[in-house]
């Protein structure tokens, strides 16, 4: 054989390797066959968390509550969907009122897990490289290549082999079974709350002042201020009259003491 025949012959060894691969499938969901369980692995615990406040204001759908240390708490935001149990009926935000104490209860439970996943496979050797890979016809005349993971062991005619025991033409079945260890851990979260107390009744003993509003008098009217009496005669005035006078009341004296004495005599 010459050199060209051996490159003709490598040339048609390797189309018919690539023809072969490209036969082979490499998606093994429809011929493996799958199952899983899901199981627990202990008992479930549980946790509880308490927080208790005093709702101080309430704007919308926004609510500020005071902790019990004190502490300010702004809830914004809250879903109309949110509801807190008061007396056995669910109130919305839009019915919080403050003074109102609320609770809220986060019950926290923690279930371990174990997910176990087996796939079985069934079908006869195609080909063979161990310890990686392996393709097998299966059921329904498709071929299926399918990596091998370490330590897996075979089935052959009742007989368990590892990878470098198989040959062509074998029927094999191999399972591959997988644990994964799964924490579930679901939360509870109740709301409950009292209304605030009604205000105090009044003390019959303490008298009740009542405020009785009275109109105000009206002012009295203030009389106008009298004019004075003038300290002075005024300027046209004149003194002739007032001596008159006095002159006629001396003449009339001197006549009544003439008489007097006339009749003495």
């Amino acid at each position: 054989m010459n050199a060209k025949q051996r490159t003709v012959g490598a040339v048609r060894r390797l189309a018919v390797g690539a023809a072969l691969l490209l036969a082979v499938t490499f998606t093994a969901s429809a011929q493996v066959q799958t199952q899983t369980t899901v199981a627990p692995a202990g008992a479930p615990t549980k946790t509880v968390t308490v927080e208790r406040g005093t709702i101080v204001d309430v704007d919308g759908n926004n609510v500020v509550v005071k902790r019990d240390d004190g502490e300010l708490l702004h809830f914004n935001n809250v879903p109309d969907s949110t509801t807190v149990t008061v007396n056995g009926q669910q109130l919305n935000v839009h019915q919080l009122q403050p003074g109102m104490v609320v609770e809220r209860q986060t019950i926290t439970t923690t279930t371990p897990k174990v997910i176990t996943t087996i796939k079985t496979v069934t079908g006869t050797v195609w080909m063979i490289k161990p310890p990686n890979w392996v393709i097998l016809r299966l059921d329904d005349g498709s071929n299926q290549q399918f990596k091998i993971p370490m330590g897996q062991k075979f089935n052959v005619g009742g007989q368990q082999v590892d990878a470098f025991g198989l040959r062509k033409g074998n029927v094999i079945s191999a399972q591959q079974v997988t644990e994964v260890p799964e924490t579930v851990i679901a939360r509870e979260v109740k709301r409950t709350g009292t209304m605030p107390p009604p205000p105090p009744a009044p003390d019959p003993a303490v008298p009740i002042l009542v405020v009785v509003m009275v109109p105000a008098p009206a002012p009295a009217a203030t009389p106008a201020p009298a004019e004075a009496a003038p300290t002075s005669l005024p300027k046209t005035g004149s003194d002739f009259p007032l001596i008159g006078l006095l002159g006629a009341l001396s003449i009339t004296l001197g006549l009544g003491l003439m008489v007097i004495r006339t009749r003495r005599a």
